[in-house]
This record gives structure tokens, C-alpha cells and sequence, in this order.
């Protein structure tokens, strides 16, 4: 703009120049001075128009710089915003930087910690697979041994169960011998019952009958002879026997316990010698005149070892001077079904 002005002025002045020198120049010269006057006058107001149009423009300008202004200001503004912010969020970028830091390293750590508690479960793992593996072999041998127990089971259960039957088998004939031994007792009884107030007895022990006869029904004291009354006693008991072939005879002579002084008429000197003569007396009487098989009796002679009262009375000694015929169920069945449950063992 003070260009503009400046160049005004120069072109006035020499306007008025060119006058003063009009006045002493010839005309023809007048006439370029006028007509550069007449260029001067449209160059200047060409150049007001342009200085008006500077002007405009220049007020534009102002205007636009003050909105530049304005704006530089609001920019100078939210680039300190922006800078406040940039380095908050700098400050918070070193703060995480740092937690990040220390994370990484805690991470570094837990992982150097974990691949030892790793290790160390991997250890464990291996030793219970190893215990596992071991505990299916101890199975496998004990399903194995269980097996082979099972069968031996089987075995003895098959052993037991034959061996029950043989018992029950044998338990029927002991309760048929029992039911034999109660069916003689009663028929003996009968037989014999005349002279069971005489010195005679007739009862059942262990599945044997027993018929006790006193000395004072058989013999006189110290005699192998037998009365007479004790002769129709064994006679009654022959036919009874003759009837049951499948009864075992056994006689016992029974003495008491007082010493035999000498030797008695009968030959015996001693009270064993007198049990055994006297029994060989009723076996002799029961076989007179009966069928009966000599090899089912049995003479025997106890003497004074088992008496049946242990006092040393009259009485006691009266009660075991005595003869007993004790008659046993033959036990053939019994003693073959015993044997082949022995040979099964």
C-alpha cells in the first residue's frame, strides 16, 4: 500500500512539473505533456479503483486474518489441550509401560515356578500311573488266584455237598440203628420182664441194650455155676437173640474189689480170672440148644476195674458184682459207608 501512495505522489509532482515547463515549450509539446497528463489522470484514477480494491480487499484480508487469528488462538488452544492430554496420556503410557514391566517379570517368574510345580506333578503322575500299573498286575494275579480258589471252592463245595449226603445217609442208618436198638430194648424188656425185680435191669446207653444182671440171680458168691432162676433168665434173652440176628452179644463178668483168698473150686484165683469164667458161664447157657452163631458172642471179664458204684460199702460192692450182656446193633452198613467216605479223603 505505501508503494502505491508513493508512486501517487511522483506522478503528481511530475504533472506539475510538465506544467510549469508548458508554459515555455513549444505547442506540439504541450500536447504529449497534455495527453500524458490525460494517461496520468486515468492511471490514477485506475489506480484509486485499485487502491479501493486494495482497500476492500485489504479490509477482506484484515478480516480473514483476525479469523486466522481467532483460530490460531483456538488452535494454540486445543494444541495445549492436546498437549496437557498427550502428556497425561504420556505419563500413563510410562505408568502401564511399567506395570506392563512388572507383570512380564511376575509372568517370567510364575512360569519358572509353574514349570516346576509342572515337573513336580508330572513326577507325581508318573508314579501313580506306576503305582496304577502295579496295583492291575496285583489285581490281575489276585483275579487269577481268586479263580483258582474258586474253582478249589467248587471243588470242596462238590466234596462237602457228597460228603453231606454220606452223613445224612449215615445219620439215616445210626436213626434206623437207634430206632432197631429202641425196638429191642422194648422186646428184651418184655421178654425178661418176670425177673426185673429179681436182680435184673434192662436200659439203652450209647445205642447199646443193656441187661445187668446181679451176682444173687446168677451165682452163688465166689461160683462160676449158674442158679437156676438166672438159667431161665438167659434162656428168655436166647430167644429174643435167636430172633435178632443182627445183634452183637457181648458178656462182661464184673467183680467187686475184695481179694480172692486162694483158689476158689471153680479154679479161679483172682477176681479178673472170676469175671472171665463166669461170662464164659452165660455164654455158654445162652448158646444151649439155640441156633444162635457162637461168633456174635463176646466173653469177657472186667473184673473189679469198672464199677459202676465206687464206694466201699456192702451195697456198692453188691451192685458191682454183676454180669452185663450188652447187645449192639450190627453196624455193617455203618462200617462200609464209613470206609468209602474215608477213601474220599
Amino acid at each position: 500500500m505505501k508503494m502505491k501512495s508513493r508512486r501517487i505522489q511522483q506522478i503528481i509532482t511530475f504533472s506539475i512539473v510538465a506544467f510549469l515547463f508548458s508554459a515555455c515549450v513549444p505547442a506540439r509539446q504541450f500536447e504529449d505533456l497534455k495527453k500524458k497528463e490525460s494517461n496520468c489522470q486515468d492511471e490514477n484514477k485506475q489506480l484509486r479503483s485499485d487502491n479501493e480494491q486494495f482497500g476492500i480487499k485489504n479490509t477482506e484480508l484484515s478480516s480473514q486474518v483476525e479469523e486466522l487469528s481467532k483460530n490460531v488462538k483456538t488452535l494454540v488452544n486445543d494444541t495445549t489441550t492436546q498437549g496437557i492430554s498427550y502428556r497425561r496420556l504420556t505419563d500413563l503410557y510410562n505408568e502401564l509401560t511399567k506395570s506392563y514391566e512388572k507383570l512380564l517379570s511376575n509372568n517370567e517368574r510364575l512360569l519358572a515356578g509353574n514349570t516346576e510345580e509342572t515337573k513336580r506333578l508330572i513326577a507325581q503322575l508318573i508314579q501313580i500311573k506306576e503305582d496304577l500299573i502295579k496295583k492291575e498286575d496285583k489285581i490281575k494275579k489276585d483275579s487269577l488266584s481268586l479263580a483258582e480258589r474258586e474253582l478249589r471252592v467248587s471243588e470242596l463245595q462238590a466234596n462237602l455237598n457228597e460228603k453231606d449226603a454220606r452223613v445224612r445217609e449215615l445219620q439215616d442208618i445210626l436213626n434206623r440203628g437207634d430206632s432197631a436198638v429202641n425196638a429191642l430194648r422194648k422186646v428184651v424188656s418184655d421178654a425178661l420182664l418176670g425177673f426185673q425185680g429179681a436182680g435184673l435191669t434192662v436200659d439203652q446207653r450209647e445205642g447199646r441194650v443193656y441187661v445187668s444182671m446181679e451176682e444173687r440171680l446168677l451165682f452163688a458168691s465166689g461160683s462160676t455155676s449158674i442158679e437156676k432162676k438166672g438159667e431161665e433168665a438167659l434162656k428168655e434173652l436166647s430167644k429174643v437173640l435167636v430172633k435178632n440176628k443182627d445183634i452183637n452179644i457181648l458178656v462182661e463178668g464184673h467183680t467187686d474189689n475184695v481179694p480172692i483168698s486162694g483158689t476158689l473150686p471153680s479154679g479161679a484165683k483172682d477176681n479178673w480170672e472170676l469175671s472171665v469164667l463166669r461170662a464164659t458161664s452165660v455164654v455158654k447157657i445162652i448158646l444151649s440148644g439155640s441156633e444162635i452163631d457162637p461168633s456174635r458172642l463176646t466173653a469177657a471179664g472186667r473184673g473189679p476195674y469198672k464199677p459202676i458204684d465206687t464206694a466201699n460199702t456192702s451195697d456198692a460192692r453188691k451192685k458191682n458184682r454183676r454180669t452185663e450182656i450188652v447187645l449192639s446193633p450190627k453196624l455193617d452198613e455203618l462200617m462200609k459207608l464209613l470206609d468209602q467216605i474215608n477213601q474220599t479223603k
